[in-house]
């Protein structure tokens, strides 16, 4: 840590979680901001009729002028239709109902127009729910680029409890990867003298301790499953908000995630990723990546290659160009990386590949 760094810390000003909370959604967003006169509400097709449809019904009989837009992906050119949708009808805030690409649109467009934004999960896939943080995809590097954390945070319970099993998985995955991450911190710190933030770094690994701890109740994938991979991931995205980077929840397991979204075919969802790149970056540590494995397996996370639906080839190859997915992150893979030989027998001690 320095003592003479200047540090601002932006947090969101309030969280609420528990069932049914949608039906107050007009009475939370006006405590926060009383002025509010219109807002925009970005969905997915699929959360339009589970969620969206009822949510936009609280709004315009709380007298907010309520829009809506859908999107299918966060990709630049949506971003940018987005951006062109906000300025015609010149809204005050941005509310994202939806997963984690629905919420990146939202926090991208809200911080170019530097305007509010709400995020409202319906899954809890990803810790980006409350970040700071957006995956915007066709941009120059496939990594989160810094935007604003959301003012308001609203996870309804009943609503993300209907999510598919294997996105609240995937939130569990992301979650436990803070074990790994916090550990490249550390070493960025030790040896190239970065920045490093202890009540942050202890922050993001009570995230991933939560789920290790209740790994029995995540298993049953009910509304209390939910209750605590949000939270985890919650405090997780706090954690990132008081670094003001991505450093306490992203280490060499996101990288191996990143870059095999660049070389597989057809990658697995961002936390399944990330969980199986925490077993390895955990052996690299020297830590007890078993536990790590038999955690995921626990929760029915994937923990191999096959698993993933990923080949083992495209898992070494993933291995081996992590470092240049950031190369101004320092992480356990080092500056020059694994070469391929070092990457195959890595997954092969871990039981990754065959």
């Amino acid at each position: 840590m320095c003592a003479k760094r200047i540090h601002i810390i932006d947090l969101p000003k309030k969280i609420v979680v528990g069932r049914s909370v949608r039906y107050n959604i007009s009475q939370y967003i006006k405590e926060i901001l009383p002025n509010i006169s219109s807002c925009l509400v970005i969905t997915g097709p699929h959360v339009y009729k589970i969620a969206t449809k009822e949510i936009l019904e609280f709004l315009e009989e709380s007298g907010i002028n309520v829009s809506n837009m859908i999107v299918e992906d966060s990709s630049i050119k949506t971003v940018e239709k987005v951006l062109n949708e906000v300025r015609d009808l010149n809204v005050d805030s941005i509310i994202s109902v939806g997963g984690g690409k629905v919420i990146d649109v939202g926090k991208f467009v809200a911080f170019k127009k530097n305007i509010p934004f709400i995020s409202m999960p319906t899954a809890a896939s990803h810790d980006g729910i409350a970040s700071p943080f957006a995956s915007i995809k066709g941009l120059e590097r496939p990594t989160s680029v810094r935007t604003r954390e959301p003012v308001m945070i609203i996870a309804d319970t009943e609503i993300i409890t209907k999510a598919p099993r294997r996105l609240l998985i995937s939130g569990s995955g992301d979650a436990i990867a803070k074990l790994t991450a916090v550990l490249d911190w550390r070493l960025a710190y030790k040896l190239k003298n970065e920045y490093y933030g202890e009540y942050a770094a202890s922050l993001a690994l009570l995230s991933a301790k939560h789920i290790i701890n209740f790994s029995d109740v995540i298993r049953r994938y009910d509304e209390e499953a939910v209750r605590v991979v949000i939270e985890a991931l919650i405090s997780s995205s706090i954690a990132m908000c008081i670094a003001g980077s991505t450093r306490p929840c992203s280490g060499s397991e996101h990288l191996f995630s990143h870059a095999l979204d660049v070389v597989a075919p057809k990658p697995a969802l961002h936390g399944e990723q990330c969980g199986v790149g925490t077993i390895m970056m955990s052996y690299l540590h020297g830590r007890n990546w078993r536990k790590v494995k038999n955690t995921l397996r626990k929760i029915g996370a994937p923990t191999t290659a096959k698993e993933l639906g990923i080949s083992d080839y495209h898992v070494i190859k993933a291995l081996t160009i992590a470092h240049k997915i950031r190369p101004e992150r320092y992480t356990i893979l080092g500056e020059s990386g694994l070469t391929w030989e070092a990457a195959e027998n890595l997954a092969r001690i871990t039981g990754v590949i065959d």
